[in-house]
């Protein structure tokens, strides 16, 4: 099976018109330059909606990750006793 990266994943992914406000001046520039703006709009979301979903994880995680960590600092790792570095 071949793996796919983000950019051709949204390519295959179905997709849904929609409006955008897009400053002028950048907007000009991107089509002059032949820059794909549905592409990069779609893969510039795709980043911000993961980092979004990940900083939402780690807030809904924050008390149990603390906990973890408190547990690691005073009793160390597990397998600690069994490192040869």
């Amino acid at each position: 099976m071949q793996s796919t990266t983000p950019s051709q994943k949204s390519s295959t992914s179905a997709k849904r018109a929609t409006n955008l406000s897009l400053s002028v001046d950048v907007l000009e520039n991107a089509k002059r330059l032949d820059i794909n703006i549905s592409q990069v709009c779609d893969n510039h979301l795709r980043e911000v909606v993961r980092l979004a979903q990940a900083r939402k994880w780690q807030e809904e995680h924050a008390e149990f990750i603390a906990a973890y960590n408190q547990i690691i600092e005073a009793e160390g790792l597990p397998v600690d006793e069994w490192k040869s570095f």
